[in-house]
């Protein structure tokens, strides 16, 4: 009888176990990782073997500080499962806390609740998974298309970022495997190729990672290249379908309105469930939801514009056909045309290599800031083998505040590669590109009927002409609590936020007792400076797929145990069955 509800639990087609809203990079990242069994290692192997001995004797072992030999030792904390998280009126009573999962745990393999946890029989399911997509239904179809638009060919991300659990060189065996080493572009000046004896010396002896600001360790130059566009999308597809996430229906186009969590009346009172709430009045069931949205819905603008002034200008993020069809028009009668783009990122620069390639006369930049040059949007120290140290620093910071601002110093603003920036003096010195730095539009006048704008900027540009199309190329916000489908959740289950970035929990969670976890962007607080790239979708994975499986565990068992006392209250089933419960 429990083997039946067992499996009547694992496909009932209404209630899932895990729901991923995203098909984006963070999403099939967390969809792969939930289903991969052996996951290759984030850290170093001397690192492994300290958790694991941690892990061993957790709660029993006195830790002491090596400066500190005289300091009492400090006892560690005990590994606590979700339900010892839980608050004591939502908690079960359990006589012992399960063992802390090992670091190559899977939530696939979780033993089933009256097995035997060696079976490996058991290790053959996997979780019930939907993913929900507002873009379409294959994954990274919003990336693909935005990669498309801008006519991007090279990441800017190096190898060993991506989101393969299975093999940290992963994406580097695969283009050896595939004979695609032409599509891979060398990150020059990234690593160092001359240093002085006195840094060869240094970096023999200390076997540094950075030498100066500027410089990566020559023996991970393999590491310190970038795929092209479409090597990434072919690898990621090899990924959808080594885990078997390419099957039909595995994602559903949808866009998601509001997202509840509570009661629902055909379980347990004492189960609570996710109800996901799609445009089309269609709802899903789901006992974990996995937030990976990346930054956001809300874009950017210097100023608000109007629905008149939308028809000559447009966010990046909404670029369909490039260049407008008035400025197209132009050009094919060969007038002249000007555009202007705002912002100072890699898009930014993008977006006027491509105005210029397309024919536009002249685009002039407007950055307002200064106009910063970095191989990464994030500095070197935090990409390298042994950017740990970064991430210690991060994660020991005592408040989120202070988080947030080494988020904001490794990141500091917008930035483009130095590759662009070749593109961008090479089109300023034909005089296609006029560069304004620390500039602004503090005025500006729309007409319809010409389709063009008269723009004042401060400081003031001289003799700048009528200008035919304007592209914002300045971001997105990633504020939690101006997200539509996050109304219901900020209203019954607050939390607190720094500048629109959710303070969750260290496992990724919205609340210890609400099993609702955010990856990407939104998680920088947890995740660090990297949050928003491939390095940190796979970090965020790894996470989320630890806690699922605490949480999933505990819900299994308390509904397998519900379904049996209503069994045998109906007079179903052995009745003595349940004997074997009983510790003896």
């Amino acid at each position: 009888m429990v083997d039946k509800l067992s499996s009547e639990i694992n496909v009932s087609p209404d209630l899932l176990d895990v729901i991923i809203i995203g098909a984006g990079p963070c999403g099939l990242a967390v969809a792969a990782r939930l289903r991969e069994e052996t996951p290759s290692a984030i850290f170093t192997d001397e690192e492994h073997q300290r958790y694991h001995w941690i892990n061993k004797h957790s709660g029993r072992m006195a830790l002491v500080r090596a400066q500190h030999r005289k300091m009492k030792g400090v006892r560690a904390e005990k590994w606590q499962a979700f339900h010892d998280r839980r608050p004591s009126n939502e908690s079960s009573v359990s006589s012992s806390s399960p063992p802390p999962p090992s670091l190559a745990s899977s939530v696939s393999t979780a033993p089933d609740v009256d097995g035997d946890p060696s079976d490996d029989t058991n290790s053959q399911h996997h979780l019930s998974t939907l993913v929900l997509d507002s873009t379409g239904d294959r994954w990274m179809e919003k990336w693909n298309r935005a990669f498309r638009a801008l006519e991007i060919q090279q990441l800017r991300s190096p190898m060993f970022f991506h989101v393969d659990p299975g093999d940290r060189d992963g994406m580097l065996a695969y283009t050896q495997e595939m004979g695609r080493e032409d599509d891979l572009w060398e990150i020059p000046g990234c690593v160092g190729k001359e240093l002085s004896k006195h840094k060869k010396k240094k970096k023999q002896r200390c076997r540094a990672v950075a030498i100066g600001e500027d410089e990566i360790d020559e023996r991970d130059r393999k590491d310190y290249f970038s795929p092209s566009t479409e090597l990434f999308t072919d690898y990621c597809e090899s990924i959808a379908c080594r885990y078997g996430l390419d099957m039909p229906d595995m994602i559903q186009q949808c866009e998601i309105t509001d997202l509840k969590y509570g009661i629902h009346p055909d379980l347990s009172p004492s189960d609570k469930i996710f109800t996901i709430t799609a445009s089309n009045g269609t709802q899903y069931y789901s006992r974990a939801v996995v937030l990976a949205i990346g930054p956001g819905r809300t874009k950017i603008f210097p100023f608000e514009l109007t629905p008149e002034e939308e028809q000559g200008a447009c966010h990046s993020t909404e670029i369909r056909a490039f260049p407008s069809p008035n400025v197209r028009g132009k050009i094919q009668q060969r007038q002249e045309t000007n555009l202007v783009v705002v912002g100072g990122g890699l898009s930014s620069a993008q977006i006027v290599d491509m105005a210029v390639r397309k024919g536009v006369s002249k685009v002039w930049f407007l950055v307002r800031s200064d106009f910063k040059v970095k191989h990464f949007d994030i500095s070197l120290n935090w990409m390298g083998k042994f950017k740990n140290l970064e991430k210690a620093c991060f994660w020991s910071a005592d408040t989120d505040e202070e988080r947030l601002e080494k988020i904001q110093i490794a990141r500091n603003g917008g930035s483009i590669t130095p590759r662009y920036q070749k593109i961008v003096k090479h089109h300023i010195a034909r005089k296609r590109v006029s560069l304004h730095t620390r500039t602004v539009i503090c005025g500006r006048k729309y007409c319809p009927q010409t389709q063009t704008w008269h723009l004042t900027t401060d400081p003031p540009i001289p003799d700048l002409p009528p200008i035919d199309y304007i592209y914002f190329a300045t971001g997105m916000q990633a504020d939690v609590k101006e997200l539509p489908l996050l109304q219901t959740m900020n209203r019954e289950y607050p939390i607190e936020t720094q500048k629109g970035f959710p303070c969750i929990t260290d496992d990724l969670m919205w609340q210890p007792n609400v099993p609702l976890f955010l990856t990407g962007r939104l998680a920088a607080l947890r995740l660090g400076p990297a949050a928003p790239n491939l390095e940190g979708a796979r970090l965020g994975a790894e996470r989320v797929a630890w806690s699922i499986e605490d949480v999933l565990g505990h819900q299994r068992t308390e509904y397998l145990k519900v379904m049996r006392e209503k069994s045998c209250f109906c007079g179903l089933g052995n009745r003595y069955g349940e004997l074997g419960d009983v510790d003896v």
